[in-house]
Order: structure tokens, then C-alpha cells, then sequence
């Protein structure tokens, strides 16, 4: 007479695990969406960074060939929010950045992306909540409040 032995896992056994995986997940999760949310504001200020630093370089390249037109009244065309420069004396309309930076109608967002308004404004909707409007002054793209949270978030 054989007797069978089965192994298999207890009710309790189970329990513990799903009770383990709900724990982490619930730890997890909300840690994911936070990192996002980072990764979306480190990517802005990467942005402006780049722009800025497009406006002071072809300031100088227009400078140095001796061609004093303002390179800037506003940086977007279509569907970009950071499209191409003014012309130059020859008109030629250089990128302002490699890859142009789609506006919120655009890409479908409405958070964690930027758009354009009037005179013109470039607002930065963040992911959560608020929002920064820049604008551009003396060659400069500068955020219209200094004194901002959400601002001195974005210009550190």
C-alpha cells in the first residue's frame, strides 16, 4: 500500500505572501509616481538651461560675424514651443534647441509641459499642480516672478 504525499502551499502560506506583496506595492507605487513627477521638473530645467544657453550663443555668433540683430522676440513656430531663432541679416532662422520642444495642444498633455501665450509668454505647467510663465526681456529668457516657489523650483 503507497501512500501519496502532496506538497503544496498552506491558505496561510498564501495569505502571508499576498499580504507581503500588497505591502510593497503599496510602499512602491506612490514612490514610482513621485520619481516621475522629479524626472518630468529635472527635464524643464534642462530645458531652460538649454535655452538659455542657445539665446547667449547665437548672441555672440550674430556679434562676432558683425551682425547685430536681435536673435529673439520669440523662439516658437506652429506646433513648438522652442522652435527657431529670428533671421539673421541673411536670413537664415537657426534651431533653437536640436530637438524642438512640443507645446501642451500638441502632445496632448495638459501637465509637465510647456505652451505659449500672448507677447510671449512660455508656461511651464508642472506635473502636480501650478504653474511658471517666462517670458523674454533684454535677450534673456527670464521667469516673469523671481519671487515664486514655482519659479525658484524651476531656476535654481
Amino acid at each position: 500500500m503507497q501512500v501519496s504525499s502532496k506538497k503544496a502551499f498552506t491558505m496561510l502560506e498564501l495569505i502571508f505572501v499576498i499580504v507581503v506583496i500588497g505591502i510593497l506595492s503599496a510602499i512602491a507605487i506612490p514612490k514610482f509616481a513621485a520619481t516621475r513627477d522629479d524626472a518630468t521638473i529635472t527635464k524643464a530645467i534642462a530645458t531652460i538651461g538649454s535655452v538659455r544657453s542657445a539665446i547667449a550663443t547665437e548672441r555672440q555668433k550674430r556679434i562676432l560675424r558683425g551682425d547685430f540683430t536681435n536673435p529673439i522676440t520669440s523662439l516658437h513656430s506652429g506646433s513648438n514651443a522652442f522652435d527657431i531663432f529670428n533671421a539673421d541679416a541673411d536670413g537664415n532662422t537657426p534651431k533653437v534647441v536640436e530637438y524642438p520642444i512640443p507645446t501642451c495642444t500638441t502632445s496632448g498633455k495638459t501637465r509637465g509641459c510647456w505652451s505659449v501665450g500672448a507677447g510671449p509668454t512660455y508656461t511651464y505647467n508642472l506635473p502636480v499642480s501650478g504653474s511658471v510663465d517666462f517670458n523674454i526681456s533684454n535677450s534673456r529668457f527670464e521667469c516673469t516672478n523671481p519671487s515664486d516657489a514655482n519659479c525658484r523650483l524651476l531656476t535654481p
